[in-house]
């Protein structure tokens, strides 16, 4: 591998790739253990796929915001490292695939030359920061939230409370209460107020999908909005501590709030606030407007019953006046680098420069006069994106699943395009439902957002009589958005084998045009019916009796099933695990002095506060012993080896972040820091 250099203008961006580019060659020389090296590369984005030898990276986009240079940019950049395609993700993301670990750090240079980071995309961080896309235009909305997630995320990028927590953090800010964000499927979910007319948030804590849904609890009827960025700092340092993180599937902080009971959740949070870096953080808010002028272009639709139909399916009008939004139909999310350049020449200048991907993998493009509806329109249509119903049942939201995903049981994108098609043939009316919901993911994580949906499908597999295993998907109905941060699981019906997945759709769509009351929507019908009807309806479709030879070939595929899961890279070496650790100890030292250098005190403390649990895991794995939480590190390090142990180090809650205490504490922790490893030293030289 070639040493790359930077010339940033941002010396924390530039220090960030250079250290990556480290790291991999570190790896590859085996000097670095996978598991350390793949906390590492995540927190930058890059994940390993299905496919050996290549990776999927995430580029963050902070609530899907998108220029049309940025948008340039990654079709370029997806040509050069990647495989031609945009991914775009139901966390307002782009993906690409197929890259080159040793180009990533080069890769990563070039897409910062446009303020693109791909840092904490992936890995145990704060992920991205998501939004309603019609934050700032709404009618409905009581101000614009997108301020907020903007001053949210830049406060926690690189933020050394979140760096290398238990599991990952996913935030989101609904700009109304019929919460488009999904906030009460969220780690934390904010969904606007006014109160004595002040700005400000009800607060949603501990959402979660995957394979055991949770709906979010009530943490705050209202927070002022100076307060959402400290209370979430608190709410970090009480996962970072106590969350989970030996056992993966244990390890989000739903989980923490079940095993310790909300309210002694929201005790810990309190208790953290004399420690917070500060105790309010002011928002600087605006609203949304349009920056430059609109070039107009007058021009006949080329198919005015189609125009007619785009407009009321695909376009809203904005609060600002006389202006339009418009959302585009992006098929499985994924659009080729030559499509983007397309769409972006022809767009540039006749809508704002300003393009949100939706969280059900589209786009919105804002500021639209109504004399430009009929221009745009044309240039979707010309280029294969003027779908209909982009909002609607017909427009199917599925994750990548066994195309490139490590953790895909079954397909997900061709099946989607098979359900399309049957909507689009079949049941050509449910472009105007927007009440039905159709998710579909390649496993039960839920990438997806199957376990929210009306209806939902996650892969699976299933045994025939004669033992062959052939593609299943778990069938889900009944899930959705209540509102105003309340929200429903989906309930698990029944297996099927894939090939009968468009039955399904046909059965279930069937009877509810015939036995749905007119205007009832699709959960009331399925509350009125019930699980077990809905099993019975479906049943026929589960009988693996009268199997055929295609049925166990997936979607897409021309091989049989396989179960295979894929694995992800391997340095095939021994390392020395625990001075590894005890390495990373070293290093958060010489972060807190940085962080010193520059009076960032509350950072300083905490890069010192970790350094002294990384010594304390260490010495304790040296003797075998195995602590889940960096709570339990603290503990049993006290209960084993110095009763004040826990005293010392837990003074990071109890006292103000200034000079004279950071001081003493880096002191204290160097000092702690360098006898443990002057043990072990000592120990292995014995």
């Amino acid at each position: 591998m070639q040493s790359f250099r930077t010339e940033l203008e941002n010396p924390e961006v530039e220090q960030d790739i250079i250290e990556l580019e480290k790291k991999i060659r570190l790896f590859q020389e085996g000097k670095i253990h996978e598991d350390k090296f793949r906390s590492l590369r995540l927190a930058r984005g890059v994940y390993g796929q299905r496919q050996q030898g290549v990776q999927m990276v995430r580029i963050k986009l902070p609530y899907g915001k998108m220029t049309f240079k940025q948008w340039q940019r990654i079709a370029d950049i997806s040509d050069e490292y990647a495989s031609s395609n945009l991914h775009l993700t139901t966390r307002q993301d782009v993906q690409i695939h197929f890259v080159s670990l040793d180009k990533t750090p080069e890769l990563w240079h070039k897409l910062e030359q446009d303020n693109i980071t791909l840092r904490e995309a992936c890995g145990n961080t704060v992920r991205n920061v998501t939004a309603s896309d019609t934050a700032g235009i709404d009618p409905k909305e009581p101000f614009n939230v997108t301020p907020h997630a903007e001053a949210l995320f830049k406060y926690f990028l690189r933020n050394p409370i979140c760096q290398e927590m238990g599991r990952k953090i996913k935030i989101a800010f609904s700009n109304t209460e019929d919460d488009t964000a999904l906030a009460y499927i969220h780690d934390l979910g904010f969904i606007p107020k006014i109160k004595d007319g002040q700005r400000g948030f009800k607060v949603m804590v501990a959402g979660g999908l995957g394979s055991q849904p949770m709906m979010a609890q009530l943490a705050h009827d209202f927070l002022p909005e100076d307060e959402i960025i400290p209370y979430t700092e608190a709410v970090l340092r009480v996962f970072d501590r106590h969350g989970e993180r030996n056992s993966r599937s244990k390890a989000r902080l739903k989980f923490l709030v079940q095993k310790i009971g909300f309210q002694p959740f929201l005790d810990l949070v309190k208790e953290e606030y004399p420690a917070i870096k500060n105790k309010k953080v002011p928002i600087n808010y605006y609203e949304d407007v349009l920056n430059t002028d609109i070039n107009i272009n007058e021009v006949d639709p080329v198919d005015s019953e189609l125009f007619n139909l785009w407009k009321t399916t695909n376009v809203i009008k904005q609060k600002q006046k006389d202006f339009y939004a418009a959302y585009i139909r992006v098929p499985l999310g994924d659009i080729s680098s030559d499509d983007s350049r397309k769409l972006v020449a022809a767009l540039k200048g006749f809508v704002a420069d300003d393009v949100r991907i939706t969280i059900n993998q589209g786009f919105l493009l804002k500021y639209i006069p109504e004399v430009n509806l009929p221009y745009v329109f044309n240039v979707l249509n010309e280029a294969g994106f003027a779908g209909l119903g982009a909002n609607s049942t017909a427009n199917i939201t599925a994750c990548p699943g066994t195309d490139t995903c490590n953790l895909a049981i079954s397909d997900s994108t061709h099946i989607s395009l098979e359900f399309e098609r049957v909507m689009k043939v079949e049941f050509p009316d449910l472009i105007h439902n927007n009440d039905i919901k159709i998710k579909i993911s390649g496993c039960m994580n839920s990438c997806g957002q199957h376990s929210m949906a009306q209806i939902g499908f996650h892969g699976s597999s299933l045994k025939s009589i004669d033992k062959r295993t052939l593609p299943a998907l778990q069938v889900c109905l009944g899930g959705g958005t209540l509102g105003d941060g309340l929200g429903r699981p989906s309930e698990k019906i029944l297996k099927v084998p894939s090939k009968k997945g468009p039955d399904v759709l046909r059965y279930v769509f069937n009877d509810y045009i015939d036995n749905g009351l007119e205007g009832e929507y699709f959960n009331n019908y399925y509350d009125r019916q019930g699980k077990n009807y809905f099993y019975e309806l479906l049943k026929p479709l589960s009988g693996l009796e009268h199997l055929l030879p295609g049925d166990y070939v997936d979607w897409g595929s021309t091989q049989d099933f396989e179960t295979a899961i894929g694995v992800g890279e391997c340095a095939s070496v021994i390392v020395d695990l625990i001075g590894i650790i005890f390495l990373e100890a070293e290093e958060k030292l010489q972060s807190a002095k940085a962080a010193f250098e520059k009076k960032a005190y509350a950072d300083a403390l905490y890069f010192a506060y970790s350094a002294q649990v990384n010594a304390a895991k260490g010495a304790l794995l040296d003797l075998e012993i195995s602590a889940s939480t960096q709570n339990k590190i603290i503990k049993e390090y006290s209960d084993r080896f110095d009763e004040n142990f826990e005293t010392q180090v837990l003074e990071i809650n109890k006292t103000e972040a200034d000079a004279n205490f950071a001081l003493d504490y880096i002191a204290k922790a160097e000092s702690f820091v360098k006898n443990l490893i002057t043990k072990r030293e000592a120990n292995i030289k014995a």
